[in-house]
């Protein structure tokens, strides 16, 4: 039976330039979706899925993201006066128990790899863990982790989230090289970073959730520099399916949207925005109107 996945490195050391001038003072990660910031829905997805323990590979600039998960006594105070208590529930929801997120800060950017090592000393060396990357937003129920949790107690060894994408798109990500088609799970016998084009294993792209052996960590300790120079966890994983052991990847059920980009920004907060029963109404409204103006100036 594979070992309970109960902690979970999130990689926030980015500098977020693709979102310049905002993130000159704000992180990334606490950019809002709707009403929630990018970090928020990326620890609601890993509380849903049994994670019970938090690390953060930050870097200098971050303090915000540090303050979001702040006990807020005088907001919290000053709502229940107010009989808000909608609201104090809505707050109350991001409050993390002390103790149950840890920092960890990234001096140098090494890549993915560096950063998932940064956290090492807060494992156990016989211990799994989670990988999640905020600049993926997935809307699907399960959860995405909480898919990947279930699967993974079949099959254990590592687990990496996949999607099929457009084979002109590949070289944006790392690709899975399969050695068997379960249907949602398939068996890798390879993993290939941003692929050269034309040259891609298959059409299944690696997205921002993991499941990794303790023994991925150990690859990890090689530092060894790989794409682009830097360290990558994708190395780090191919060298576990070269040594023998099982890495699998899931098709998930739901909708990744790239948060990184703006325009996946601004996908994922149409999409967000319609699933919610308050808002959807008026918003869906307002779409039809903007693109029935368009229609019209065309």
């Amino acid at each position: 039976m594979s070992r309970k996945v109960t902690k979970a490195i999130f990689p926030v050391a980015g500098l977020g330039t693709r979102f310049l001038p905002a993130t000159k003072s704000i992180p990334k990660e606490i950019m809002t979706l709707v009403d929630r910031p990018l970090i928020q829905y990326a620890i609601d997805e890993a509380r849903e899925a049994g994670i019970k323990e938090f690390i953060f590979v930050t870097s200098r600039g971050k303090g915000a993201l540090e303050d979001y998960f702040d006990h807020a006594h005088e907001l919290e105070s000053s709502l229940k006066k107010a009989g808000k208590n909608q609201l104090l529930d809505i707050l109350r929801a991001t409050n993390m128990e002390s103790g149950a997120i840890a920092y960890i800060r990234q001096h140098k950017a090494l890549g993915l790899g560096h950063a998932v090592w940064c956290a090492r000393r807060l494992l156990a060396d016989d211990e799994p863990f989670a990988v999640i990357l905020t600049d993926d937003v997935i809307m699907g129920e399960p959860p995405c982790l909480q898919q990947m949790i279930e699967a993974y107690r079949e099959t254990g060894g590592s687990m990496v989230a996949t999607m099929e994408v457009a084979p002109e798109k590949a070289s944006a990500y790392g690709v899975l090289d399969v050695a068997e088609d379960m249907g949602a799970i398939v068996r890798a016998k390879g993993m290939v970073e941003k692929p050269a084009a034309g040259t891609a294993p298959s059409n299944l792209a690696v997205i921002g959730r993991y499941i990794l052996a303790p023994t991925v960590m150990q690859n990890l300790n090689k530092l060894k520099q790989g794409s682009g120079g830097e360290i990558q966890l994708t190395d780090a994983i191919a060298d576990d399916i070269q040594a023998g052991r099982g890495v699998y990847g899931l098709r998930f059920r739901g909708q990744r949207f790239d948060c990184g980009s703006k325009a996946g920004f601004l996908q994922a907060t149409v999409a967000f925005g319609l699933a919610r029963d308050e808002l959807k109404e008026e918003f869906a409204e307002y779409l039809h109107d903007v693109m029935a103006m368009r229609r019209a100036a065309e």
